[in-house]
């Protein structure tokens, strides 16, 4: 055998050798883990939730709790820490027997013609009474003027946590704490000088025997009596949009002659610079390009009327007439 051969040879008997298996010495059972006692209802622990990301990678925001969404509070007068009770208890009784006259049992403007403290800046500024100290102190000018008031520091800051309270509970920034409505005595005109200018504005279209006969009765108070004259009737009260479609109103017409001479009437649905819109009897539309006064356009609004006063009426004016008006029994 020459040395080749023999080195072939070696070299294919040392390769079965290392791939030949070898055998165990002894074959034991792999070892089993110890049984583990079966987790009661009462101690059983969901698994852990792993964190969420959004798309990007962000993470995801958290859950949105039953009920609906809850925002977190958004203003500063919604994060301020709560006062203690004996401090709201006694501002709230100092409130009521020195500022509510003028002010409104809930802050939000009197009879007196107090500003409403809570939509107020300064109020709103106020940490501790130390912006509503000088004023209280020192009083304000008007209108309407305000006084100054002998009232001591730690009752001042009393009444201003007290404001701070209600300013916390509005759903915004100013607006009201919840509970009922406050009902306003509005009847503080003079029903004389109401009669007077109901006959110099509003005579030529309404007669107190005629269409306005009985008015006072058809009104639910005389805060939605005054909301109906000075609005003609569109105004609605507070939720009424809930309850159904607003009560039928006379519609905006218009008659529009053409340069042929041609006149079409209907119910004005568009007008501007450029075209005007009418709904004719048939529910048919037709629109008609514009160039300067042509065609002639002529509108009848039924509430025309009541537009114009909203330019002049004062305050005082408003209360005369809703004075006078609730007389039409």
């Amino acid at each position: 055998m020459s040395a080749m051969a023999l080195g072939l040879a070696l070299s294919l008997g040392l390769r079965a050798a290392a791939q030949a298996p070898v055998a165990p010495a002894a074959q034991s059972a792999p070892p089993q883990p110890a049984p583990q006692p079966a987790p009661s209802p009462v101690s059983r622990q969901p698994a852990p939730v792993q964190p969420q990301q959004g798309a990007h990678g962000e993470a995801a925001p958290p859950p949105r709790p039953a009920g609906g969404f809850q925002e977190p509070p958004r203003f500063p007068a919604h994060q301020r820490p709560a006062a203690p009770p004996e401090q709201l208890e006694r501002g709230k009784a100092q409130y009521a027997g020195l500022c509510s006259a003028c002010h409104g049992a809930d802050a939000r403007g009197g009879q007196l013609g107090g500003p409403n403290l809570l939509r107020s800046q300064l109020v709103l500024d106020d940490k501790d009474g130390e912006l509503i100290i000088p004023v209280v102190q020192n009083g304000r000018p008007g209108p309407p003027p305000m006084p100054p008031l002998p009232v001591a520091v730690e009752e001042i800051k009393a009444m201003a946590a007290w404001l701070h309270h209600l300013q916390a509970q509005g759903t915004n920034q100013g607006g009201p704490p919840p509970g009922p409505e406050t009902e306003l005595n509005i009847l503080v005109g003079d029903a004389k000088a109401g009669q007077t200018f109901f006959a110099a504005q509003c005579a030529s279209c309404h007669s107190p025997t005629g269409d306005l006969q009985g008015l006072a009765t058809r009104a639910a108070s005389p805060m939605a009596l005054q909301n109906m004259w000075v609005s003609g009737g569109v105004a609605r009260p507070r939720g009424a949009r809930r309850a159904g479609p607003p009560p039928a109103t006379k519609p905006v017409t218009a008659t529009v002659t053409l340069a042929s001479g041609e006149r079409l009437a209907g119910r004005l649905a568009r007008l501007d610079d450029f075209l005007v819109t009418l709904v004719l009897d048939d529910g048919t539309q037709r629109t008609i390009r514009r160039t300067g006064a042509t065609p002639k356009i002529d509108v009848q609004d039924p509430l025309a009327k009541h537009r114009a006063l909203l330019g002049v009426l004062t305050n005082a004016n408003v209360h005369d007439v809703t004075a006078y008006l609730v007389t039409l029994k």
